[in-house]
């Protein structure tokens, strides 16, 4: 028995082709909406590619791209096949098309359906890439003078301004790492000199922040330097009171922001996942109903339309029997060309 067996007249057949051909041209500016949210997240994405660990994370908006793309050509094409579908002799081209276009149309919607699924599960990934480039580009912050990193303090700074954090997961990861330049730092000091000796590595460590992490609404002048000395502030203490620097870690928040928008996006992928499916199923009801007319002289007369000529159970046994016969014809194909190989040539000798 056929799946969503649906009886069409004339009236009907056309209202199907009408709709669909307006539902297409709905989907292709769809599809130019994926496409821009793709465009923006790149952008956005590559803003802070210095704080990130690898390239991984374009692959969402990369494939919102293509998917965009693909989207806008693949339902322009169906709703010029739409408009057609009511004249029967342009119509006529399109039906061998019909199937294998159908065929395309349902592993797009796949892919669809795929990359909105990795829009709601990116986080996991996407905080191990954010938590590796933040810690990486903080060892960098002090290197100014040298080429393809000056940049970084610059980055580090505007992010933890814009975003209001400190750190990879707080504040106190500056005190792990050598923030400040050599170039700045007075190597006949006394202190400076029992800071670097004082550290395995012969590193300048200070408990510190750059002045990105103050926070500009508190009352108080910000303490960016001795955070955790009572003794070197008046009426200061550092483990009671909220201090004057971002509490928040980078990671958190660049977290929160990109998991925020792809979620948003997963959102709209799968809105844009249903109204495909909704199209294609429709395209199909229009195809069958329309090569099912009894009497294609009689465009008046009754047809039938269905999404599957079998049920569900029946379609997939027949093809699972396809694949068979596909895997059968292959072994034999494969076994005539073994004896043909082991074959010998006769040689005869002429006396």
């Amino acid at each position: 028995m056929a799946l969503l067996k649906v009886k069409f007249n004339q009236k009907k057949r056309v209202k199907l082709a009408q709709g669909l051909w307006l539902m297409n041209w709905f989907s292709v500016f769809a599809g130019i909406i994926v496409f821009s949210i793709g465009l923006f997240l790149k952008i956005e994405l590559r803003k802070r590619s210095e704080v990130m660990d690898n390239s991984e994370s374009h692959f969402v908006p990369n494939s919102l791209i293509l998917m965009g793309i693909l989207s806008c050509a693949f339902n322009a094409l169906a709703g010029k096949i739409c408009y057609d579908s009511l004249d029967p002799t342009k119509f006529a081209k399109w039906k061998p098309l019909l199937k294998p276009y159908l065929v395309l149309c349902f592993f797009f919607n796949f892919f669809i359906f795929f990359i909105a699924l990795i829009c709601f599960l990116m986080r996991g990934s996407l905080e191990t890439t954010l938590a590796y480039g933040l810690k990486n580009g903080m060892k960098f912050y002090r290197d100014t003078d040298t080429p393809g990193r000056c940049f970084m303090k610059k980055t580090i700074d505007m992010l933890q301004i814009e975003f209001r954090c400190c750190g990879n997961n707080g504040f106190r990861d500056w005190f792990e790492i050598q923030w400040i330049s050599n170039r700045y730092l007075d190597f006949g000091s006394k202190e400076v000199k029992d800071r670097i000796k004082s550290n395995v590595d012969g590193k300048y460590l200070v408990d510190g922040v750059p002045f990105s992490c103050c926070n500009p609404s508190s009352p108080r002048p910000c303490i960016q330097y001795q955070v955790t000395n009572n003794s070197a502030h008046y009426s200061y203490d550092y483990q009671t009171e909220e201090l004057n620097l971002w509490n928040r870690g980078c990671r958190e928040a660049l977290l929160l922001y990109y998991s925020s928008m792809m979620s948003s996006m997963g959102g709209v992928v799968l809105f844009v996942w249903l109204f495909e499916v909704s199209v294609m199923v429709g395209l199909r009801l229009l195809q069958t109903a329309l090569e099912s007319i009894a009497n294609p002289e009689d465009p008046e007369c009754e047809s039938e339309g269905w999404l599957l000529e079998q049920s569900l159970t029946d379609t997939f046994k027949s093809a699972l029997e396809s694949l068979k016969k596909i895997g059968k014809f292959n072994q034999v194909d494969a076994g005539a060309e073994g004896e043909e190989g082991g074959k010998t040539p006769a040689i005869t000798t002429v006396s």
